[in-house]
């Protein structure tokens, strides 16, 4: 199984992060893993966006063209990145962010806002965890499990329990019968 995935937003939302921590946990679980950041000189309000590769086969380039899954946290990624899904794909929006709908009709939507569900748990800036959590249950590409030890292997873990109710809550609305 390969999952091709595209994290795009502002800098400073954590996108990167999120690509980190999927990588991570990927890596982690035995996978082949890639991870390839971009981000534009100003970096903190600027445009990001990160690809990751997760595969059990060798990944012959961290290039990605037409992705599995986008999850994006601003109107100018969804713009950018929505016509390159590939049907029957996945796209991830931060509700509270993106301000249009989606308007394809041959790919699965997840909405979820994200800052609101982020600011009820104690800060906005976990609102990328949350998105997190929703895509690692919604593609299994790896298990909840692996996220949450990638988190703890490789993050803070001062926050690592804010940021473990936030991927539960993504992981909650992912599982919701009814996607927007």
């Amino acid at each position: 199984m390969t999952q091709e995935v595209i994290f795009a937003g502002f800098g400073g939302q954590g996108i990167l992060s999120m690509g980190k921590f999927l990588a991570f946990g990927g890596m982690d679980a035995g996978m082949n893993v890639s991870w390839c950041p971009s981000y534009g000189p100003e970096m903190r309000g600027g445009t990001a966006n990160c690809s990751v590769i997760l595969s059990d086969e060798e990944i012959g380039a961290p290039i990605i063209t037409a992705p599995d899954t986008i999850l994006v946290m601003n109107r100018p990624s969804l713009d950018k990145f929505e016509p390159t899904v590939k049907p029957g794909g996945l796209i991830i929006i931060d509700s509270n962010l993106v301000t249009r709908d989606v308007t394809r009709d041959d790919v699965t939507v997840i909405s979820i806002p994200a800052q609101d569900i982020a600011a009820a748990i104690g800060s906005v800036k976990i609102a990328n965890m949350v998105l997190l959590g929703a895509l690692v249950a919604k593609t299994g590409v790896i298990s909840v499990e692996a996220l949450l030890e990638s988190l703890r292997g490789h993050g803070k873990e001062a926050f690592f329990e804010m940021n473990k109710a936030a991927i539960d809550k993504g992981v909650e609305y992912a599982n919701t019968p009814v996607m927007a």
